[in-house]
């Protein structure tokens, strides 16, 4: 387990980060996967790979959870942090339409939660090593086409609360990285999207390993190239 690299991924129980947490152990990786509750996919892949899995139960818009999860890691050195966790709710609605309460809620899972796990996260992360979290293409606020106008502003938030996070480690030697995996056919994308996993969550990671060692904070897609802001 010591020589292989390590990754925590957060908001691992399906979809998308159950996705990544399969590629990673396709590749080799020791991975440490979240869920908030009892997961399938996760029990699927633990028979498939052992102990090469590690299987963490964090709530993670629960700060206490969170911070949990930190202190039962302790000593323990990632290659790889990438934050999955998000939320579409009322992605048709106008802002007099939707109910407070799930807008509130995307805010909380798709912005805040996600660097509050970075913020306590981010020294245990080798030097060298690459702290990403699932953005958006929808996030750019330069390519805004009004599609979905809620739940791309709170990926908007997630951007802009990541820029401020670089801004005040402006000389750490981590990568920080902001990937949009493209609309993908998940329970949250949809079956009308464009993309089936596969052509998505492989190059994410072809990605987020290419930029190991490249210090600075960027937006990217599935393929590398840099998004608007």
């Amino acid at each position: 387990m010591s020589n292989k690299s390590t990754a925590l991924v957060i908001g691992a129980s399906r979809g998308l980060g159950l996705a990544l947490a399969e590629e990673y152990l396709t590749r080799g990786w020791q991975i440490i996967a979240t869920t908030r509750s009892h997961s399938e996919g996760l029990d699927s892949l633990r028979r498939r790979f052992g102990v090469s899995l590690e299987i963490e139960q964090v709530d993670v818009v629960d700060l206490n959870s969170v911070r949990s999860l930190r202190s039962s890691l302790e000593g323990r050195e990632l290659d790889t942090l990438f934050v999955n966790a998000g939320i579409c709710k009322a992605n048709e609605l106008t802002p007099v339409q939707v109910a407070e309460k799930d807008y509130l809620d995307m805010l909380l899972t798709n912005a805040l939660s996600p660097m509050r796990v970075i913020e306590l996260f981010h020294d245990r992360v080798n030097v060298n090593g690459v702290i990403a979290v699932m953005s958006s293409e929808l996030g750019s606020i330069a390519d805004s086409t009004g599609f979905w106008e809620l739940y791309s502003s709170s990926k908007a938030a997630l951007n802009m609360l990541m820029k401020s996070f670089h801004a005040r480690h402006v000389e750490d030697t981590r990568a920080l990285l902001l990937v949009a995996p493209g609309w993908v056919r998940t329970d949250m994308g949809s079956q009308n999207a464009l993309l089936d996993v596969s052509e998505s969550i492989p190059l994410v990671v072809d990605v987020v390993t290419r930029n190991a060692g490249v210090p600075g904070l960027r937006f990217l897609d599935r393929h590398g190239a840099e998004l608007p802001w």
